[in-house]
């Protein structure tokens, strides 16, 4: 059964990744080889990861096509959105919460590579689907 609880420690898990690849390479690449490396390192811990997740879009009743991509899905229940630029804009939260909605999953991390610490930078983003589940 999936919980708060799973689904907290899978991002906690995911952070430790993403912590991983950073303490390895540093800052300064593109946010194409962080999405490869981190996708590499949490297959290496066990997870089912997809990348470049095609998001539809429904307007009105109506399955519009759009080429709309997430960057990282793990399990199948945690959006990672990832990021390599100087400074963090709301725009990238608002970003993440539309892919949360519209795939109904519980919870979305926007991770930002470009930093001195990957936890400072770091944004959680939890759906009315977490409030949903039970918490342990």
């Amino acid at each position: 059964m999936i919980t708060q609880k799973y689904v907290n420690d899978l991002a906690y898990q995911i952070v430790g990744a993403a912590i991983e690849v950073h303490r390895e390479i540093g800052p300064g690449l593109l946010e194409s080889i962080y999405e490869r490396l981190l996708k590499h390192e949490l297959f290496l811990r066990g997870f089912k990861v997809e990348t470049q997740v095609s998001v539809p879009v429904l307007y009105k009743g109506k399955n519009i096509e759009c080429d709309l991509r997430l960057d990282l899905l793990v399990e199948d229940l945690i959006i990672v959105e990832l990021k390599a630029v100087e400074r963090m804009i709301p725009l990238y939260e608002a970003q993440l919460l539309t892919y949360l909605k519209l795939l109904k999953k519980p919870k979305g991390l926007l991770i930002n590579f470009n930093t001195n610490n990957i936890t400072k930078s770091l944004v959680p983003l939890v759906t009315k689907e977490f409030s949903k589940l039970k918490e342990s």
